[in-house]
Formats: structure tokens, sequence, C-alpha cells
């Protein structure tokens, strides 16, 4: 019996048995591996805008501290319960192992559609969640940054309710800030720019002529709109777009800066065009060179593996593939090369990273010397996943998880089991 349930959780579970086979790891080691060392539920109650009292369940799973504190994103969306966190928090270890960042997994959320609330509404839900997380989180034990629906001034209302119960400012406790905040230069663009950065070089490895290439892109939130704007600056076609209000299709390409401008106006793509509206459930199918999938979880199944007309994917999402769509891909792989989720966005955590170690040093760097940084860090994590993929014949996602779950297993080894 697990707390863990739902199909999310059962696709990190299915994806880690897959590496457990690879690597070898004895049956009774893989539950001290796969299952998380924490989980915490909340009741968030808030007084709403008419004087009513609701109340909402909110999470937060901590997967490992084995080689730090735990790290991840808190999001809020209708869709959260704890077995979607669970499987979050999983990835995000893999990932920050992957990368050779000093942290565990962790993921937080809270179930609510965050346009039904007001401003006010949301400042007190925001610091309701995190006055329950105060006994649970900590510089040294979580640290929180922004996932979907949330944001810098959600991160802002963090660490100012965190501050105030610790009676001085505590600006790591969350990454993401508002720069005035304590937060770092090019953290808002990280995860975007570093699915753009991969893309490229991926692009290059294989010999596409990046000018005058085709993308589409799915979901047009933070990373999707920052990874298009990217690609579009290096002359790349944005051919399509979506949100969850529709999606845009342009044969020639979409003008991905007036896009960007009219999402931030009017809260998303709604309205943008009448005349270039598509399908949405047809985007990732459409032929082109880059397949960028920026939304939700599982958004490609084996149906739609089997139909990807496009040379490179490129995860900006979690968890977007299915283990069934990841057979197809890996049948697939001599046409399709698979930027994996956990390496492709990690340019997000990798420069969460890099904020936290600039608050507590309180010594901050230059937007040029975070991006530098950063691309050093995709690069290696790059060049290690295609050096495995290769040696041993293997599926990329195959290649990056093994590393990432082999660092975790032998950190916990090297430990040992207390008491």
């Amino acid at each position: 019996m697990t707390i863990y349930s739902g199909p999310v959780f059962e696709m990190a579970a299915t994806q880690f048995g897959v590496i457990a086979d690879y690597l070898a790891i004895p049956e009774d080691v893989r539950p001290r591996i796969l299952m998380p060392k924490r989980a915490v539920t909340v009741s968030c109650p808030i007084h709403r805008d008419d004087g009513s009292i609701a109340v909402f369940e909110g999470y937060r799973v901590q997967h490992h501290l084995t080689l730090g504190p735990t790290k991840g994103g808190t999001r809020f969306a209708p869709s959260v319960d704890i077995g979607e966190v669970a499987a979050l928090a999983v990835w995000m270890s893999w990932k920050c192992a992957l990368a050779g960042l000093p942290y565990g997994g962790a993921k937080g959320g809270i179930c609510v559609d965050p346009s039904a609330l007001s401003n006010r509404e949301r400042e007190a839900l925001s610091r309701r969640y995190m006055q329950e997380m105060i006994p649970f989180v900590g510089p040294h034990t979580d640290v929180m940054a922004p996932d979907m629906g949330t944001d810098e001034q959600v991160m802002a209302w963090f660490m100012d309710t965190y501050s105030m119960y610790q009676g001085k400012t505590v600006a790591e406790i969350v990454t993401g800030k508002p720069v005035r905040a304590g937060g770092t230069l090019g953290r808002r663009e990280a995860t975007g720019r570093g699915v753009a950065y991969l893309t490229r070089r991926v692009m290059n490895d294989l010999q596409l002529r990046i000018s005058g290439a085709t993308a589409v892109v799915q979901g047009f939130g933070n990373v999707g709109s920052i990874a298009a704007l990217e690609l579009y600056n290096d002359g790349v076609k944005v051919i399509a777009v979506s949100d969850h209000t529709g999606a845009l299709y342009r044969a020639a390409g979409l003008d991905i800066p007036d896009l960007i401008t009219h999402a931030a106006k009017h809260g998303s793509l709604a309205g943008y065009s009448s005349e270039l509206a598509c399908d949405p459930a047809e985007i990732l199918t459409l032929p082109c060179d880059v397949v960028i999938p920026a939304a939700r979880e599982r958004v490609i199944d084996a149906d739609v593996a089997d139909r990807l007309r496009c040379r490179i994917v490129a995860e900006g999402a979690n968890g977007p593939t299915t283990p069934d769509a990841d057979l197809v891909l890996a049948r697939r792989q001599n046409e399709i090369f698979l930027i994996p989720d956990i390496l492709c966005n990690s340019g997000g955590v990798v420069v969460s990273y890099f904020e936290w170690v600039q608050d507590l040093q309180q010594l901050f760097w230059e937007e040029e010397e975070v991006v530098r940084r950063q691309y050093q860090i995709l690069d290696r994590a790059f060049d290690q996943m295609v050096v495995r993929a290769r040696r041993d014949r293997v599926f990329n996602r195959t290649a990056a998880m093994a590393i990432g779950v082999e660092r975790v297993r032998d950190a916990k080894h090297t430990r040992g089991l207390f008491p």
C-alpha cells in the first residue's frame, strides 16, 4: 500500500523500474531509492473577498536529502494531488543528480485554480501555505521555487512569510525571487533559455541549419515562450504554438515577440487571431524540425509518438512523454533525437542553485556569468548522457536517468543506513 497513486506517479515508478533493471539494482534496495523521504499535507484556510472562508489542500514531498537540501517548485493548479507532486519530486532528484547539484528533489503544490483568485486571495493563500510549511522547510532542508501557476511574486511572499517568523531576512529559503528581493539575474529566463541552448546544440550536432529551421512549441508559459523567443531570434521559424486556450499556426512562422506581448497583456493566447487558429491536438504532429512540449505531463503517448514528424523532441515540460511512447521513440531514435526532460529543462534548477549560492554568500553575479556557468553545466550533463547512450547503446532517457539514479544510489550506499 502507498499514498502515492495516479498515472503520473505510476509513470515515474515505471521509468525508475526500467533504470533499476538496467543498473541491476537489487530488489530490496529499490524502494529506498524510489520512495520519498517525507510527504506533508496541509489545510490552507483563507478569507475570500466576499467574506467567506475557503480551505485549500496543500502538499510538499521531499524525495531525499542524501546529497543536500531538497529543491523543487511549488505549483498552483486544479490537478495537483499527492501522487503528481511525488512524481515531480522524484524526477527532480534525478535532474539535480544528473546536473551535479548538491540537492535532492522536492515538489509542492496547492489544489486551486489560480485564475479564480484575486491578487489579495493569492497572497493570502501563498502566505498561509508557507506558514504551514515552516516546520518542514529551511535553507538547508528544503528550498522552494516557482512552478506552474506561481511566479516571482509568490516566491517573494513565501520568503517574507518565512523571514517574519525567523525575525530576519532569509532570502535563501526560496529561489526564483525578484532580483530586487534577492533573486538572481537570468533566473526567469533560465529554463526556456536552456531548452533553446540544448536544441541549438543538437541541431548543430545533426548538421541541421538553424536559420530557416521550423519548430512547434506546445505551452506558451514562461518556459515555452522564452524557448520560442530564443529560437526565433536565431532565425528559426516557430510555425505553431499553443496554450490552454488554443493553438496558432502559420507555415511562414509566427511573430513570437508580438505573441509574447499579447500573452503578457491578456494572460493567454486567446483573442490573438482567428485566422491563425488551429487544432491544439494536432500541433505536436505537424511536420517540422523541432517539437518542444512545454506544457503538462503525459501529452505524448504511443500514438502521438508514432505520428511525430520532427527530427528533435526537446522536453521543456516535466514528464511529457509516457513510458509507452518511450518504447516508440527508442525504436525511432535514428529518426528522432530526444532531449529528455531531466536534462532539457534543468536550466531552471541550475540557475536556482546559483541564486541559492549567491544568497548564502551575499555576493551576486552579473547575468553574463550566470549564463556562462549555466551553459557549462548543461554541456557537461549533455556530454555525459551522449557518451553513456553510445557506449551502452541505450535510449537517451535511459542514459540520462541512469546517471542521476546511479549518483543517488551511490551516495546512499556510501552514507549507509541509519541507525
